[in-house]
């Protein structure tokens, strides 16, 4: 149901427009809302009035108006007036309130829907009956997970629901208390232009909640489904998207399940098999170079510029000989050529394996 509050402002919006004050009461009676105090014990009169069969009644300088909610008195409203343009104003409020309520049921049931969807708590007849329900139609979607890497969302919450792409086909929800998962209705962007404009998604709420609310976010999202049961699957593999980014893709703030590449197969392989294939690579003693931020940076500089030594000298504003120089040293090192394209891919995947194995060691 709404919140006190919500139904507080609307009251006042009323009096405002019509110059008449106005209570809500909850059916056992309870005060909810008011724009003026009254001296006179209202409880009983409302419990009774709730329990009649009346749908509006008057009593002294009071006007009782039910407002029913799916064959159910939830609340009542009095207005301190009597007479005709009472009434009328009477049978408006109950309408206007009544609907902000349904409103407010609707949203939190569609939330509760695909919260349980998300999580594959539903079974697939029981989702699309329920979608029916809600109308909720199918449609492309991809959900995109942000993980805040705190505790307490509800700003980077506001803020996604907020965002001038996020529209009325999309859901922003939570299912743990330090990520926000965004639902996102894709069947504006045209085929050809799916994977750019995804990218651009992700990148802009990275942007934006960097910049409205000094959360450095990661953005991980999966592929495209036309059914509703199936975003579960867009959403595991978004979930997917930001773990193995994190290990192995840690300088990226945005990650595509799509795009994970060797990440996703090395992600998945087992311990034992990780530990023997770096025993085939560096031996029983793993190379002291892999710690060498220095070399490392080399390293990957080089295989940046696809293991040309001219331009990554270049880039790292050194003699191409002293590149030369360190390239050697790191072979002797480590007991590969780097320059060659065989052991260059070994020792990238080598230093992928030995991520992931520090990461399961955690």
């Amino acid at each position: 149901m709404l919140s006190h509050q919500k139904l507080q402002n609307t009251l006042d919006e009323m009096k405002e427009i019509t110059k008449m004050d106005m209570l809500l009461f909850n059916s056992k009676g309870k005060e909810v809302a008011a724009t003026a105090d009254t001296e006179v014990q209202l409880e009983t009169v409302v419990q009774d009035f709730c329990h009649s069969m009346a749908d509006q009644q008057t009593f002294q300088q009071y006007q009782f108006f039910k407002i029913v909610i799916e064959n159910d008195t939830e609340y009542v409203l009095i207005l301190q007036e009597t007479g005709e343009i009472a009434y009328t104003i009477g049978r408006m409020a109950v309408c206007q309130i009544r609907n902000l309520v349904m409103s407010s049921v609707e949203q939190f049931d569609r939330n509760n829907f695909i919260q349980n969807v998300l999580l594959g708590n539903m079974l697939i007849v029981d989702i699309f009956a329920k979608a029916r329900k809600l109308h909720i139609e199918q449609s492309p979607r991809v959900v995109f997970v942000i993980d805040t890497g705190r505790k307490g969302n509800d700003d980077a919450m506001e803020l996604v629901k907020n965002l001038s792409n996020v529209k009325t086909k999309d859901f922003v929800t939570s299912v743990d208390e330090h990520s926000v998962v965004l639902v996102k209705d894709v069947s504006d962007i045209p085929e050809g232009e799916l994977e750019e404009g995804l990218d651009e998604i992700a990148k802009l709420l990275v942007d934006n909640l960097h910049m409205e609310a000094m959360i450095k976010v990661r953005v991980g999202y999966g592929n495209v489904v036309t059914q509703i049961p199936a975003i579960t699957d867009s959403f595991q593999e978004a979930k997917m998207a930001l773990e193995v980014g994190r290990v192995f893709y840690a300088e990226c703030d945005t990650i595509s399940y799509g795009r994970l590449g060797i990440g996703r197969l090395i992600y998945q392989l087992p311990m034992s098999l990780c530990e023997m294939f770096i025993k085939e690579v560096f031996g029983d003693k793993i190379p002291e170079v892999l710690d060498d931020e220095e070399a490392m940076s080399t390293i990957n500089k080089f295989f940046e510029n696809n293991l040309n030594i001219s331009e990554t000298a270049r880039q790292l504003y050194v003699h191409r000989n002293t590149l030369v120089y360190r390239l050697e040293r790191i072979e002797k090192s480590i007991g590969l050529d780097i320059r060659t394209f065989d052991d260059a891919m070994t020792f990238r995947i080598a230093v992928m394996v030995l991520a992931h194995m520090r990461d399961q060691k955690k």
